[in-house]
């Protein structure tokens, strides 16, 4: 598994929820199914699936924000009614891997990151992008926001 720096942009159109982060796990999935349903109302969308996330500040940080969503080609005039159109660039770690992995895959990431003295930005979103792949396999892309 290879762990890389890069600046990028992502363009998203999303449904907002929030809850407690120990409760992420089961909630973004049923937000995301939602969405899905909607995803006929959504023009110019690559298809990509991605989430947004508040990251966890400190052991007293129980409860955040986050989006479940599409990419979206370029930047949108019209925006269905209770969807948010996010755009943010900035400057990540990232890896890949299978998503049944994805608690591991964080934490490598986590370690080589810190291994290469980059500083995790607090303020700014966590970003998974899923890819189904073949033999019904899918693949999860983490960026988790540096300061530089």
């Amino acid at each position: 598994m290879e762990c890389k720096t890069v600046k990028k942009t992502f363009r998203v159109l999303g449904i907002k929820g929030s809850g407690t982060f120990a409760h992420f796990g089961t909630e973004i999935p049923k937000l995301a199914q939602q969405f899905l349903g909607r995803l006929d109302e959504i023009e110019n969308h690559s298809g990509t699936e991605i989430a947004l996330f508040e990251p966890k500040r400190d052991a007293d940080h129980l409860e955040g924000n986050y989006y479940v969503g599409v990419m979206v080609n370029e930047p949108l005039n019209k925006v269905p009614v209770g969807m948010d159109y996010i755009e943010t660039t900035h400057d990540y770690v990232t890896t890949r891997g299978e998503i049944n992995n994805i608690g591991n895959l964080h934490n490598i990431l986590l370690k080589w990151t810190n291994n290469q003295g980059y500083k995790r930005d607090l303020e700014a979103y966590i970003i998974e992008t899923y890819h189904p792949m073949e033999n019904g396999v899918e693949e999860v892309e983490i960026y988790l926001p540096i300061t530089t």
